[in-house]
């Protein structure tokens, strides 16, 4: 029986955790908030309603909780807890110890699960644990909240200030573009790795396999290398542009950024002579086609005809679709439908296109697709 109260610690300056025992049975309430009372602040509370009130009120390290109370039991109790506070662990107790009561507690949200009367020195050792389990959930709760906070932040500066922040957001399109390539770069780097295992029993056509991935490889890698050198010259000189072949750039990012992926498929003109740059074009097919594979589409075409004086590019798939109002604020710049998405990557298209030259139309209807199309004047013979 606890006859004296435990002695005061050095600690005892320090703001002591907040904790709410409920029980309906006086003794035994009393009883535990005594044991507690040396490390934490008690509260208590002898029915579930009561409990919900001031865990509405305040915010507790832990709750001790009955399982067996009248009015309302201690799992429903739980659940009503959990609507109101999902970070603060709840240690239930019960004086039937049955495996089935423990994962009926376990379900509904408990954190841990003690049998009633507890053990003193157990029950002390459980609510130091599990307050500061609830520190460290609340913490990481108010990182991602601040985080989301940041996030949407800045999709509204983009969304406001397009027109005039491409320099500014150069780095977070950097991130953006280098994703892709970069996983290519591992993803046939680990190829190259396995063929070279299996290579050692000399066959030429693994060999000749090792020397087209390792293609692959120094291709992404060059890819990488120029973004990161153009966000470097973006402020100090424009890119220079040259005769190019757009069928040629589009199947190169087919084979190399999407392992030569049999949903996107190329058809029309075999060549198209327009003045670009390779690597800016490579940008726009690759956040073009990645944004169709990411929607769902099954099939990628993309059309190329001539259009004296100029070069149309159409690119067509099955994915879900968007409607007019996202459309727009796609086209706008800093929306997207992705949790993770950073919504610049039609924007960066629209941008890019409009650099060399070319329109950039966008037709999407909800389980109908979307079509882009891309308008560039063909090069003057050389």
């Amino acid at each position: 029986m606890l006859t004296e109260k435990p002695p005061a610690s050095a600690s005892a300056l320090v703001e002591k955790p907040p904790v709410l025992v409920v029980d309906d049975e006086y003794g035994p309430r009393e009883s535990i908030a005594f044991s507690l009372a040396g490390e934490f602040a008690v509260d208590t509370a002898d029915r579930a309603r009561e409990a919900l009130a001031k865990i509405q009120a305040r915010r507790y390290a832990a709750v001790v909780l009955d399982i067996r109370m009248p009015e309302m039991d201690g799992i429903r109790a739980l659940e009503e807890l959990r609507k109101v506070d999902p970070h603060v662990s709840v240690i239930m107790l019960t004086g039937y110890g049955t495996l089935l009561t423990a994962q009926q507690a376990m379900v509904a949200g408990a954190n841990q699960y003690l049998r009633k009367p507890p053990d003193i020195p157990e029950l002390i050792e459980a609510v130091r644990k599990q307050a500061a389990a609830t520190r460290l959930r609340r913490a990481q709760a108010d990182t991602a909240r601040a985080a989301q906070d940041m996030n949407t932040a800045l999709k509204r500066e983009i969304e406001q200030n397009e027109p005039q922040i491409w320099q500014a957001r150069a780095s977070v399109e950097l991130v953006h573009d280098l994703n892709n390539p970069l996983t290519v770069v591992i993803g046939y780097a680990a190829l190259v790795a396995e063929e070279a295992r299996v290579l050692a029993q000399r066959d030429p056509e693994l060999a000749r396999k090792l020397i087209e991935y390792s293609g692959m490889v120094e291709k992404a890698a060059e890819y990488c290398h120029h973004l990161s050198e153009n966000w470097r010259l973006a402020s100090k000189q424009a890119t220079e542009f040259v005769h190019l072949d757009v069928v040629q750039v589009a199947q190169e990012v087919r084979q190399v950024i999407f392992f030569g992926n049999t949903a996107i498929q190329c058809t029309g003109l075999e060549h198209a002579e327009i003045r670009g740059s390779k690597f800016e074009l490579m940008r726009v097919f690759q956040n073009l086609f990645k944004n169709s594979l990411e929607a769902g589409a099954t099939r990628l075409h993309v059309g190329v005809t001539r259009r004296d004086p100029h070069i149309e590019v159409t690119i067509m798939d099955n994915g879900g679709g968007m409607d007019a109002d996202r459309v727009k604020r796609a086209l706008h710049g800093g929306f997207s439908s992705k949790a993770s998405g950073t919504g610049l990557g039609l924007s960066i298209c629209r941008h890019l296109a409009g650099t060399h030259g070319a329109t950039f139309g966008l037709e999407s209807a909800p389980g109908k697709g979307t079509t882009v199309r891309l308008v560039f004047p063909a090069a003057p013979p050389e």
